[in-house]
């Protein structure tokens, strides 16, 4: 029975004599067995399918001997394991998602059909049978899939029932402490149990659910020499950073695995963007996908040609909703608002004119309130279709905006904004848009503005190509009726 023991106080660890040590080397090696049994049978069945079932022993048949095929496997299943190996196909699954982990396997299997075939081009072997080749690469990618699932799942349920568990010491009690304990309390399918946590500034005895400030840092002698912990999380506080060698120092003279997690987490993106200075590992504060040439030329054509599009086919209700503008009420049909965009440098934005004609002291007073009476009765309809703002697209095709990205803000209330919200000033790094992240997960109008900023930020550090045609498709579907527009 596993006992950790500090300042007096005494945590029996009742689930250690169920536990089973999870070694990674001998599930690494139990997942090389069952890999290459999979990658034979997938081959074989392969050769099955098509010579003798779907080929009704055609004239293909006779080209290549059965032996010739099976021969090549003495070279496709090292090569299989070791493109699983590069591909980080057997790197610990505890806390990754599956979906990862199925890429992975995609990923070196679709590495190994291209190389397959360049290899058969290169020997001048045209009568391989591709169609082969083919039935191949998709029965080894579902019987991969098909066998990592079963295992996730087999271990996950006995992790869930109390065994295969990591037991891990915190050091330092801190916002990066309680997040740990919150995520491993949250996924008991992950195995972790949290066994205390150490701290100088935090009394003995302070509980966070469940898990006990068991003493101080110094303890870490004591405590690591008579215990069998799996692994030793480092949580400090910001203020506590001066012991980090030293703690460090203490965790590896003790051959206890150990990991470091920092305590100013939300300063950084949620996918740290490192860069290697000759040796000197760099952490970017944000990491900006939209600040490189590449994916700058590859949005500004997208937005161009969409722009120009969305000009053509909503030109009929565009000119529709001009007229009814026109004729309900006095005043302009486009209104220009002035709003921030990227780089902090103002613009104006263009929408059909959804109100009654204000002096721009009026204007600027606030935002529009339900049942807001300087809202016409034509304004109302334009603003729950979101029809008023198909103008923007002329501001898109100028360069002033994107057709996804966050959505731009009046400059008095950036100027509150960026006092009152972290990190607020981030989203004009990117063009603000026509539609973003934000308002397909319904933070439109009259909601959280914290909340939008969060996923605002999300859509800046994680922006890929797929994801704006994502936010696009999802918008048709999502964002133009908006229950929060008055």
């Amino acid at each position: 029975m596993r006992v950790l023991r500090a300042e007096g106080f005494f945590l029996s660890d009742r689930q250690g004599i169920y536990m089973i040590k999870d070694n990674q080397k001998v599930f690494n090696r139990l997942h090389l067995v069952m890999d290459a049994l999979i990658i034979i049978i997938s081959y074989a069945t392969a050769w099955v399918l098509h010579f003798r079932v779907f080929n009704h022993f055609g004239p293909e048949a006779g080209i290549l001997p059965m032996e010739h095929y099976m021969g090549t496997l003495f070279f496709i299943v090292p090569a299989y394991i070791f493109l699983y190996y590069s591909c980080h196909v057997y790197e610990p699954r505890r806390t990754s998602g599956y979906t990862r982990e199925i890429w992975n396997i995609i990923s070196a299997n679709t590495v190994g059909l291209i190389a397959f075939i360049v290899v058969l081009y290169i020997i001048k072997q045209p009568d391989y049978s591709r169609k082969m080749i083919a039935i191949f690469y998709t029965l080894n990618i579902f019987l991969t899939s098909l066998s990592r699932l079963f295992v996730r799942k087999t271990l996950r349920s006995f992790r869930k029932k109390g065994y295969n568990l990591k037991h891990i010491l915190l050091v330092g009690y801190s916002r990066a402490a309680e997040e740990y304990i919150d995520r491993i309390q949250g996924n008991p399918e992950w195995g972790y149990v949290v066994c205390g946590i150490l701290d100088d500034f935090v009394p003995a005895g302070t509980l966070y659910k469940g898990v006990k400030v068991l003493g101080r840092v110094d303890n870490l002698h004591e405590l690591l020499p008579a215990n069998e912990l799996d692994e030793i999380s480092i949580t400090l506080s910001l203020k506590n950073y001066d012991r980090l060698e030293e703690i460090v120092s203490i965790c590896e003279k003790s051959g206890v695995h150990t990991k470091f997690i920092p305590d100013y987490t939300s300063l950084f993106p949620s996918k740290p963007y490192t860069e290697d200075l000759m040796g000197l590992p760099v952490i970017n504060i944000r990491h900006v996908p939209l600040t490189n040439t590449g994916n700058i030329i590859l949005k500004r054509t997208v937005d161009i040609v969409g722009s120009l599009v969305g000009i053509i086919l909503t030109s009929p209700i565009m000119l529709v909703s001009a007229i009814l503008v026109k004729c309900t009420s006095k005043g302009p049909v486009i209104f220009k608002q002035e709003r921030v965009g990227l780089h902090n440098k103002n613009f104006y934005m263009y929408k059909f004119r959804s109100m009654e004609q204000q002096t721009e002291t009026d204007e600027k007073k606030g935002w529009t309130v339900k049942n807001d009476p300087r809202v016409t009765k034509v304004g109302k309809i334009l603003r729950k279709t979101s029809i008023d703002e198909l103008p923007q697209l002329f501001n898109i095709l100028k360069g002033d905006m994107s057709l996804v990205g966050p959505r731009p803000e009046r400059p008095q209330f950036v100027e509150k904004f960026k006092e009152e919200i972290p990190r607020y000033m981030v989203k004009h790094q990117v063009r603000p848009g026509l539609t973003g992240w934000a308002q397909v997960n319904g933070y439109r109008g009259d909601t959280s503005i914290k909340k939008r900023i969060d996923y605002d930020l999300y859509y800046i550090e994680n922006w890929t190509f797929f994801m704006d045609i994502k936010i696009i498709i999802l918008t048709f579907f999502t964002g133009f009726i908006n229950k929060n527009a008055y």
